[in-house]
């Protein structure tokens, strides 16, 4: 059997990491600055989280949802004191498309209703709402016949409130800053009347963290820049540092059912020592405050350089669009500099390091950068 030729592959095999590096087979090391889709938060091979998993697995890796799970409720403490959600509810899963999925189930049982408002360029998993992120038909996802959605472009107030007052929105769901769509960040204010128009018209708010959040922009989440509470917020990647794990963080309006929701591997006992680690070590090493101060100091740097048309982002979620193609750039910073970038698009370079990713680090990457935008924007030598 071979593997389902979906993804394009670099032909490189990383064998072990360690912080913000990590080696190929060849023993070949390279400076990580994506982070597996932003899913390395602690670092790669955290000892103490090394040895919570394996703490735990040498007594129980999984059982049956149908009994109580200490770890589920310690993991719901931590995270909802750590977040500055301990009023919310913690419903645990496996990836952010099923996070996503079952926010939009809860949504629509509250209000009964079943169109959608999210926004161009958005990404929320491999869910129903996977629409415009690409321009390959192959890859859209087909609309769940359920539920309709309309698209409406970021930061368009008036446009977002015309479709509320219509009475049949079931939910906005918006990302905390877009990550597939380009680093693209919505304005605060855009925020605060989203929210304000979804509480008049009984419409649910929902934020997408699953990239933004865990402290990758600088605050836990990155909706607190904004100063607003959404209805739900649904995480993954950076929860679990390369274990599956994800959660829909549920407000108080809610009122659970049993049978409502349900999973079979989700908030098993090795995925709730994982994520509890990662909170252990985000706490102890005061990684999103490290995220802020890194992150503001690398967008500064970044903008010195001319051959960058725009750098945006907050904290240690950059992006950084050029007027030409990034495809040769990104491929021989990689090959040539020994350096992890992801893309976004064709024209945007997107930086997800993990969130200890300390100030040598930082220098280390933008002299590799500077010295390959010198060769190919400037002249090759």
């Amino acid at each position: 059997m071979k593997l389902f030729d979906v993804y394009p592959l670099f032909n490189i095999r990383i064998v072990e990491g360690k912080g913000c590096r990590v080696r190929d087979e060849n023993g070949t090391e390279y400076l990580d600055l994506y982070g597996g889709h932003a899913v390395i938060s602690i670092g790669h091979s955290h000892p103490k989280y090394v040895e919570r998993i394996g703490s735990q697995l040498s007594r129980l890796g999984f059982y049956s949802n149908s009994v109580v799970n200490g770890l589920q409720e310690d993991l719901a403490r931590r995270l909802g004191a750590a977040s500055g959600y301990d009023g919310y509810s913690l419903f645990l899963i496996n990836s952010g498309a099923e996070a996503n999925e079952n926010a939009l189930k809860l949504a629509s049982f509250h209000n009964g209703r079943t169109r959608i408002i999210a926004f161009g360029k958005a990404f929320h998993g491999r869910t129903s709402l996977t629409v415009e992120a690409t321009d390959n038909p192959k890859i859209i996802a087909p609309i769940n016949n359920s539920r309709h959605t309309t698209f409406l472009s970021l930061n368009d107030t008036a446009a977002v409130k015309a479709e509320l007052a219509k009475g049949d929105v079931c939910a906005v769901i918006v990302e905390g800053i877009q990550g597939v769509g380009g680093i693209r960040v919505p304005d605060d204010n855009f925020l605060r009347e989203v929210r304000n128009a979804c509480t008049e018209t009984g419409t649910v708010l929902i934020v997408d963290e699953i990239q933004s959040g865990y402290g990758r922009s600088g605050k836990f989440f990155a909706h607190q820049y904004a100063g607003i509470r959404p209805d739900i917020i649904t995480v993954a990647k950076g929860m679990g540092n390369g274990f599956p794990v994800a959660a829909v963080l549920i407000s108080p309006i809610f009122t659970p059912v049993h049978g409502m929701l349900g999973t079979t591997f989700g908030g098993n006992h090795l995925a709730c020592a994982a994520a509890i680690a990662v909170l252990d070590v985000m706490e102890q090493e005061q990684l999103t405050a490290n995220a802020a101060r890194v992150g503001a100091y690398l967008m500064d740097e970044l903008r010195k350089f001319p051959q960058i048309k725009e750098v945006r982002g907050r904290g240690l979620m950059i992006g950084l669009e050029f007027d030409k193609p990034v495809k040769e750039l990104r491929t021989n910073l990689l090959y040539d500099q020994k350096v992890f970038t992801g893309a976004t698009g064709t024209h945007v370079i997107r930086l997800l390091p993990p969130l200890c990713l300390g100030m040598d680090d930082a220098d280390l990457f933008l002299e590799r950068f500077g010295k390959l935008l010198n060769h190919i924007y400037i002249g090759r030598k």
